[in-house]
């Protein structure tokens, strides 16, 4: 097109919002942009710290969001940039021979990592690693089929989508991956009858579900998965991609329950929040057996995967994560949160219910029983973080697959005084709408407002 052009980074960063909304539209997905707009959400964001953003007329936010707990430890943490300007003289890739940055990752991952689990490798995003998990299940077993859970989410590629389990993801795709069965999340009498009714190379499984809403399983369920998967011959795959690294006040969700998975898959919060990465880790003998020989060594391999930046960056994330104990502290402040929260839901009965573990934090907004059509009731929550952006420049979102559940993932090391201003500011929304129509009415004008302003 005759407007296409070349720009340099300083002219890139000097767009407004109105030419950055135009770029989007017109080279990324207008889409995507449309649903934005029609939430009142864009800003010209030029400044982030911890858990605040700046617009570009002094205005500041807190995010609740954090790009859904890949920024664990908040924005722009300045260890980890000093530990990525530590090695930019490096060669950040070099395929020929082995990084020392890299390999000192590994090893830390290994020291977290509960019970056996040593071997890692790395990639670029959630779903590589789970794309990799699964290739790794296959190659070691020398099976074929997967189980995964109703509602589980695992990525958006082709292998991960197929072990996801919300269809509206999948329809379009299909056929994706064969072999691959879906059981109800949370019954692990469900898993033991899919293993007995025909071998499987794995049971890949969230230990809790994060975009089907925040869904906590039943106590034991996890343990009972490990027990079924063992005496099949089964690996269990656990997606630690947003509970692991501290999120749920354990370093590993697993760890609640004393489970120890054949492998465990992790990005979000992995660096930081300032490099792509994603990783699995598995134990050495799983790691033998798929690809523990010359022939086998470079089977699956990721072009960018372990490069010296991004594990400088989360060789970093990492040391902060054990030096200040932010999974205890996801712990304590996660109780405290989830306490206010859970009185503001006695007080208001559109709120629902308040769940998760730590600061991984779901509220359901579910109305049961009221007049208004499916696709409002559908929007309940969405609704909600619209007006908390709107009004108190608050940033959150509903959950992937449900529009009912907000949810929240600040960084782990979260003053209790943003949380105080989080709970302060939902009553405030809370208050001022009486009901669903209301809800929907003063969300609409608080975009108007927005757009005018």
């Amino acid at each position: 097109m005759s407007n296409d052009r070349i720009y340099t980074v300083e002219e890139a960063v000097t767009l407004d919002l109105d030419g950055i909304l135009h770029l989007h539209r017109q080279y990324i997905n207008e889409s995507l942009i449309d649903l934005l707009q029609s939430y009142g959400v864009p800003r010209r964001f030029i400044k982030a710290e911890g858990i605040r953003l700046w617009d570009n007329v002094g205005n500041a936010y807190l995010d609740f969001l954090c790009s859904y707990g890949a920024l664990a430890l908040g924005h722009n943490h300045p260890e980890v940039l000093a530990a990525v300007a530590a090695v930019t003289s490096q060669p950040n890739f070099f395929v020929l021979s082995p990084g020392a940055i890299t390999g000192a990752l590994a090893s830390s991952l290994a020291a977290i990592s509960p019970g056996d689990l040593q071997r890692s490798f790395f990639c670029n995003s959630g779903s590589e690693a789970v794309e990799g998990a699964v290739k790794l299940a296959r190659a070691a077993t020398g099976r074929s089929r997967i189980v995964a859970a109703t509602e589980g989410f695992h990525g958006k590629t082709l292998g991960a989508l197929s072990v996801t389990g919300h269809e509206p993801l999948k329809t379009v795709y299909h056929p994706l991956l064969p072999n691959v069965a879906h059981v109800p999340y949370g019954d692990p009498d469900a898993i033991a009858d899919s293993l007995r009714r025909k071998p499987a190379a794995a049971v890949i499984l969230e230990p809790i579900q994060g975009p089907a809403g925040i869904i906590v399983p039943p106590d034991g369920y996890l343990k009972a998965v490990e027990k079924e998967c063992k005496k099949h011959g089964t690996l269990l795959i656990l997606d630690e991609i947003q509970t692991g690294l501290g999120r749920t006040g354990k370093m590993f969700a697993c760890e609640h329950e004393g489970v120890v998975p054949d492998v465990i898959c992790v990005s979000k919060g992995l660096s930081g929040g300032v490099y792509p990465i994603g990783a699995y880790i598995t134990s050495d003998r799983v790691w033998r057996q798929a690809y523990g020989t010359k022939k086998k060594a470079s089977l699956h391999s990721s072009t960018f995967g372990g490069n010296t930046f991004a594990c400088a960056a989360a060789l970093a994330a990492i040391n902060i994560t054990v030096r200040e104990d932010l999974p205890g502290r996801a712990a304590e402040m996660g109780g405290y949160f989830r306490g206010r929260l859970q009185a503001l839901a006695e007080r208001h009965d559109i709120l629902g219910e308040v769940r998760g573990r730590g600061l991984m934090i779901g509220l359901d907004f579910s109305p049961q029983g009221n007049p208004l059509t499916r696709p409002v009731r559908k929007q309940v929550a969405a609704l909600i973080a619209v007006q908390m952006l709107q009004r108190h420049n608050i940033i959150s979102a509903y959950t992937f697959n449900n529009a009912n559940v907000i949810r929240l993932a600040p960084p782990l090391n979260v003053a209790t005084e943003d949380l105080d201003i989080y709970v302060d500011a939902l009553e405030d929304v809370l208050d001022k709408n009486s009901g669903f129509a209301g809800l929907a009415l003063s969300t609409t004008r608080a975009i108007r407002q927005n757009r005018r302003g």
